[in-house]
């Protein structure tokens, strides 16, 4: 068990490698053109997922192998799961905001997340993977960090129990 452990992540650390040393290169290319825009970032996030598999989410406004597309921030988002309160939270780190410059749109299972202030700007859309509220929505920002919480609906299994005679 513990070999499949080492292998997968030695697999995912050489993907990661190979992704930052791309874009490190590209990096040097974009410089050489005489622009001055930026900063550009891109990175992993890796948590354990609930079935005890590793789970790896890239973010960033730069691609490995593509040019920055636009000064807009992709920001870091984590979704938790909490089964006892039923309730599903959005974790978004956007610094250098104010409350005020937060848009929040959800629109069938997913969350579109943007906010501007001077040169700061972010945007994202989640996908939400559990059937949730939409109406109870909450959302709540302070030092930089958004939380959106929603509550998570009850599903019902659908079908006709049958009697056996």
């Amino acid at each position: 068990m513990t070999m499949f452990f080492d292998s997968e992540f030695d697999r995912i650390f050489k993907r990661m490698s190979r992704s930052f040393f791309d874009t490190e290169d590209m990096f040097e290319e974009f410089k050489g053109n005489g622009s001055e825009s930026g900063p550009f970032y891109y990175g992993y996030t890796m948590t354990v997922g609930p079935d005890g598999k590793p789970v790896v989410k890239e973010y960033g406004n730069v691609k490995p192998g593509q040019l920055p597309t636009s000064d807009t921030r992709e920001p870091i988002v984590d979704t938790i799961v909490d089964e006892k309160e039923k309730v599903v939270k959005l974790i978004a780190e956007m610094p250098g905001v104010e409350k005020t410059d937060v848009k929040i749109v959800v629109d069938n299972k997913v969350v579109d997340l943007s906010a501007e202030h001077g040169e700061k700007k972010y945007h994202v859309k989640v996908p939400v993977q559990h059937k949730v509220d939409e109406n109870s929505a909450k959302a709540s920002y302070k030092n930089g960090i958004l939380q959106l919480v929603f509550k998570l609906v009850e599903e019902k299994p659908t079908g006709k129990k049958v009697e056996v005679e």
